[in-house]
């Protein structure tokens, strides 16, 4: 037993997965103690878009640390907030023409959703939320309430209230029959739910298998929270800053949410960070009515300003749609045709092989597990974990794209051919023991 084992709590869970003592890493690599190098499909579970230890934004952090600035500021006026404040908007809000207020919260994203619920329970004065099956939110009781896995809502030990989940569109409903659905919860006087306060969604569910809602869903979602006087809570946790190619994942579908979530790679370098967008005429907090002793991470604020300096300087949104065009090539041209029962689906840097329609559910792990013994973490997401997610840092080179598409062509040709051996040895069982009971 190594020492994490002896010491670290149970409940860890991407080591058992990618079991090596990591120690140094660089762009799209890590480095294990061993100094084997690993490529990144995983990027920090989102928080690394601009990958690891980013020449330009770390300079900007060294000199900040080497000046001796504020470190810690609660909620006070600093020079690094006011001037990450004048980036976001001159680079984001101004140009896409978004009005919003920002408020900072605690340092990590379940925070910045626990807030936007109470804002928009403030709000309207309802106390229901409506969200969505396959979607994730966070791990704080009110986050975890409107996420929808039953095996993490169990760890709450209590009830999650005051949450309807709706279908999203997908292989149990089509994007109409969702709508429709919920449509019909909301204007049926025998529905037994009453209008929300808000709906919370991701436009992409990660966690939930990669599920892509089209830009004509969301803006028929759009109008029917408008039609009702529902808030729209779009999370861009995971799928924000970039991640599909513009800043904002809900941008293709032209629509403005009321409340946005951001975190992960708002920071840029992978520092503790979340921001809460609510559009002014939202604002009714009172002083310190949502408050956190880390709700200013001055280090974060420093990153996440060059972070967005660095995504103009290097056209880091063409990047990624040149880089989806491989992505997506790859996957049909040389995924699909390795078996009928292979699935994909993404955007911009963040795709999903679906293998849950093989029979043996752990062939997702076996596939996950060959990569990385051959230098590939690639992390697994959906329902039982069936669906591979190709998430690397949105700097990637396309050499390592490759590379690290290759090694998972490689582990699914291999998982592939054994699960058909074994078949085959299954079946050759069967036959060999006919005979012996007809004998009998």
């Amino acid at each position: 037993m190594n020492l994490f084992e002896q010491w670290e709590s149970n409940v860890r869970s991407y080591c058992r997965s990618f079991p090596a003592v990591f120690d140094r890493a660089k762009g799209e690599l890590l480095y294990s103690e061993d100094d084997k190098a690993y490529i990144d499909f995983f990027a920090g579970a989102g928080a690394l878009n601009y990958g690891h230890n980013n020449m330009y934004i770390k300079e900007q952090i060294l000199d900040y640390l080497h000046s001796d600035r504020i470190m810690h500021g609660l909620d006070m006026y600093t020079k690094a907030k006011l001037e990450f404040i004048q980036t976001f908007t001159e680079r984001i809000l101004l140009p896409k023409k978004l009005d919003y207020k920002l408020q900072f919260c605690g340092p990590t994203g379940t925070n910045a959703v626990e807030a936007a619920l109470k804002l928009a329970r403030k709000v309207t004065g309802r106390s229901g939320v409506f969200a969505f099956m396959g979607g994730f939110h966070g791990m704080s009781l009110g986050s975890l309430s409107v996420t929808s896995s039953k095996s993490l809502r169990a760890g709450a030990g209590l009830p999650l209230d005051r949450v309807t989940f709706m279908p999203f569109p997908g292989e149990a409903f089509s994007e109409h029959d969702s709508l429709a659905y919920i449509r019909q919860v909301l204007k049926d006087t025998h529905s037994g739910v009453d209008i929300p306060a808000a709906i919370i969604l991701e436009t992409i569910q990660a966690e939930g298998g990669i599920n892509v809602a089209s830009a004509s869903w969301l803006q028929q979602l759009r109008l029917l929270c408008d039609e009702h006087q529902i808030l729209l809570i779009v999370d861009e946790i995971q799928v924000g800053c970039g991640r599909t190619g513009p800043f904002f994942s809900f941008e293709r579908a032209g629509i403005v949410p009321d409340l946005v979530t951001l975190s992960k790679s708002i920071s840029g370098y992978g520092l503790p960070m979340s921001l809460l967008l609510l559009k002014p005429e939202l604002d009714i907090w009172g002083p310190g009515e949502h408050n956190g002793t880390f709700r200013g991470n001055q280090l974060a604020f420093i990153a996440a300003k060059a972070a967005l300096e660095y995504r103009s300087m290097v056209d880091l949104e063409k990047q990624v749609q040149q880089k989806e065009e491989f992505v997506r090539s790859f996957l049909i041209n040389e995924i699909m045709p390795l078996h009928q029962n292979i699935d994909v689906r993404g955007m911009g840097l963040i795709w999903g092989i679906d293998v849950s329609g093989f029979a043996d559910e752990r062939r997702a792990a076996l596939i996950s597990s060959k990569c990385f013994e051959n230098g590939l973490i690639i992390e697994r997401a959906g329902r039982n974990d069936t669906v591979l997610k190709i998430m690397p840092p949105l700097t990637i080179s396309l050499e390592s794209l490759e590379a690290g598409c290759l090694i998972l062509k490689s582990a699914l040709q291999q998982v592939i051919a054994d699960s058909e051996l074994d078949i085959r040895a299954e079946a050759s069982r069967h036959a060999a023991a006919e005979p012996s009971m007809a004998r009998n």
